[in-house]
């Protein structure tokens, strides 16, 4: 639905791209925010389950979104770092782009996410 792609993985980074579509564009040109944070969101779970393996009840608790400028109609891109992967809580930060991965960010995420109890 958002034509995500994940680019890269790594021990405390994630790079995942959503693909510009036309349904993706909110009137004046620019990608609508509710594909922003469907990416930043899709990008720290996939990061916290690299670390953690598959635990499906591991859920976002809290995302909090800062638009700091209008992104362009172009693909997204999302790199998501881990600030702590704890036993109940993983807190991490997006920062999104617009276009490739250069200049100015066009949003900043902070996300966490509740992890069940080993039983």
């Amino acid at each position: 639905m958002l034509g995500l792609r994940l680019e890269t993985i790594a021990q405390h980074e994630v790079v995942m791209r959503a693909k510009c579509q036309p349904q993706h564009l909110r009137p004046g040109g620019t990608v609508a925010g509710p594909v922003l944070m469907g990416l930043a969101d899709a990008a720290m779970y996939a990061l916290i389950l690299s670390r953690i393996g598959l635990v499906e009840l591991a859920v976002t608790t809290n995302l909090n979104i800062n638009f700091l400028r209008k992104p362009d109609p172009a693909d997204v891109i999302a790199v998501a770092r881990l600030l702590k992967l704890g036993k109940r809580l993983a807190i991490g930060e997006i920062h999104l782009y617009s276009g490739e991965r250069h200049g100015d960010p066009v949003a900043h995420v902070t996300a966490t996410y509740s992890i069940p109890p080993v039983t």
